[in-house]
């Protein structure tokens, strides 16, 4: 028979046993189903930003960055004051945090600095871990793009502020130093309010957009937006109209051509201008709705990478298909793939699944919020069916002989256009249309309008182009105008 067991194998025996249960405690939590947000049709209301109710307007997202194995979010007010948005991360079980580091403000910037291996969104620099250090004097600001350096991008970056402040900014120290105030380098007139969106480098040089437009720059009384490019010396602007976007290939662009691409509107249509082989070339694009022609609604038209090789763009609410080639120094192969009346604020692809965010309710209708749309980048497909209107002469004053830019042809099932014109005598106005998309351009009929009369004409169905473009042969104010159905 055997004695009681002395307290030291009573001691092991309680060890061991507490050893096993944890062991079995372990990996039943590992076999645990790790718990999935509820989901509607790739919306997770979890996922959503809400501002506080003091001295906030919207709660939108401005820019989206897939980096260090999670996806980014940056969230804003429309002034630095107000609570419930920043800097929130989502890891590979879509689970959503808020990040410690997170600062209040108005963002929508974001850029993968490749030689420091950081990831910047907003004042935010994240390293190939996920630890994220803030640019103090950048919290203060309302920063819409970050852009690679022209003279140290080992070292450097630039950004830019939504009121004009361009900032050079030391990636390992964050030191921030102020190059320019734009307001006063591009001449924005007095009265305009000034609101600085994309901004990209490539080419040796810098380009720059500010999308002020109001019912002055409509009626033609001010010229308040611009687009604009810098070399390291001088500004110079490239256009006086609203635009809101700048975007390349980037350090690998040279196989393509190495074009720059910037969105830009005026009353008559969007305007889609390309850097490639040395100039800027002019192309125009319809509109969806002109829901978005002002200074907020037209918040971010962007240009994404969205897929390696396939660029997707959204302007006034089209979304397109942009191949980033340019060969001849053309841009050919844009066509419209939905129309959609959301505010899209970006996008992005991110672990098999393309990413849109938004700014979606103000304090116009409740408490400001916006959230994130998750599906497959072929859905845009079933939203709208391309349609729109615009042209490249709105009450324009035209010369005889002038040539119009070209506008997009291709991807609409019914076409119409209109004329008009102010001259005493018939006016005759030649339609050209470009098929290879290449600038080789080929006569497709003659309209003859009456003295200060109207005519139109419908195209065949199914006759398409590349692009469209018109002469007049009158010294006179006409408008050309398109409209897609």
């Amino acid at each position: 028979m055997m004695g009681k067991p002395s307290s030291l194998r009573m001691f092991c025996i309680v060890a061991l046993s507490l050893l096993i249960f944890c062991a079995c405690s372990m990996v039943a939590q590992e076999n645990e189903p790790i718990s999935r947000p509820f989901q509607i049709k790739g919306v997770f209301p979890e996922m959503a930003t809400i501002a506080g109710h003091e001295h906030a307007s919207e709660a939108g997202f401005g820019a989206l960055l897939p980096w260090a194995d999670r996806l980014w979010a940056i969230s804003y007010v429309s002034h630095i004051q107000g609570s419930g948005t920043g800097l929130y991360e989502i890891d590979k079980n879509m689970q959503w945090r808020k990040h410690p580091a997170s600062v209040v403000g108005t963002f929508a910037n974001r850029m993968v600095h490749y030689p420091s291996n950081q990831g910047i969104i907003g004042p935010h620099f994240i390293d190939s871990a996920g630890h994220v250090r803030t640019a103090e004097s950048l919290k203060g600001h309302r920063l819409t793009a970050t852009m690679a350096h022209l003279t140290d991008p080992e070292n450097k970056v630039y950004f830019l502020s939504m009121e004009g402040p361009f900032f050079e900014v030391d990636v390992h120290t964050l030191e921030a130093k102020q190059l320019f105030d734009l307001v006063e380098e591009l001449e924005l007139p007095e009265g305009a309010k000034a609101h600085f969106k994309g901004g990209f480098t490539a080419n040796g040089r810098v380009v720059v957009a500010n999308n002020t437009y109001h019912e002055e720059e409509h009626l033609g009384n001010r010229t308040g937006g611009r687009l604009a490019e810098w070399d390291g010396k001088k500004w110079t602007i490239l256009e006086r109209k609203p635009f809101v976007e700048v975007y390349g290939k980037g350090p690998r662009g040279s196989t393509y051509g190495n074009p720059i691409f910037a969105i830009g509107w005026d009353r008559a249509s969007v305007i889609l201008k390309l850097f490639a082989r040395g100039e800027w070339k002019t192309y125009r694009l319809p509109k969806g709705s002109h829901s978005f022609d002002h200074a907020w609604n037209t918040e971010w038209f962007r240009i994404r990478e969205a897929q390696t090789e396939r660029f997707l763009m959204d302007a006034h609410g089209l979304f397109y298909e942009l191949p980033v080639l340019v060969y001849e120094g053309k841009t050919w192969g844009i066509k419209p793939i939905c129309y959609h009346l959301r505010i899209v604020s970006d996008f992005c692809y991110w672990r098999g699944l393309f990413v849109m965010a938004g700014n979606q309710t103000d304090v116009a209708v409740g408490q400001p919020q916006s959230g994130l749309w998750f599906g497959n980048i072929d859905e845009l497909w079933q939203f709208g069916k391309p349609q729109g209107w615009g042209g490249p002469w709105w009450e324009e004053k035209v010369k005889a002989g002038d040539v119009s830019d070209p506008f997009l042809m291709t991807g609409f099932d019914n076409k119409v256009v209109h004329f008009a014109h102010d001259a005493d005598k018939t006016v005759k106005f030649t339609i050209e249309v470009d098929f290879l998309g290449n600038g080789t351009w080929k006569p497709y009929g003659e309209i003859s309008v009456d003295a200060k009369g109207y005519a139109h004409h419908e195209f065949p169905s199914g006759f398409s182009a590349h692009w469209v473009r018109v002469k007049v042969d009158t010294g006179c104010k006409v408008t050309v105008y398109f409209v897609y159905t």
